[in-house]
């Protein structure tokens, strides 16, 4: 379930993220709308990340108690890169 949900997120990603991470570069706001505009909508793919943590924690507990603390700073930095510009 987490090897599955890995690869369906990679695979059906890239789009809305790859443009938010360029949101910034761009000083006007016009532009920043339009690229909001393009994906605004929570795409089903992202809902693959919620149920990584919980399949490894159902499946590898000890797994899971060594690695989420050590991923809660990327995944913080992950969260606050995602942040949409309001239009």
């Amino acid at each position: 379930m987490v090897a599955f949900s890995a690869f369906t997120y990679v695979m059906l990603d890239g789009l809305d993220l790859g443009v938010q991470l360029l949101v910034p570069s761009f000083p006007t706001p016009r532009p920043r709308c339009e690229m909001d505009n393009e994906v605004s909508v929570w795409t089903g793919n992202e809902t693959c990340w919620c149920w990584v943590p919980v399949g490894l924690c159902a499946t590898f507990p000890l797994a899971y108690a060594v690695l989420m603390p050590a991923l809660y700073d990327p995944i913080i930095a992950m969260l606050l890169g995602l942040q949409t510009v309001s239009c």
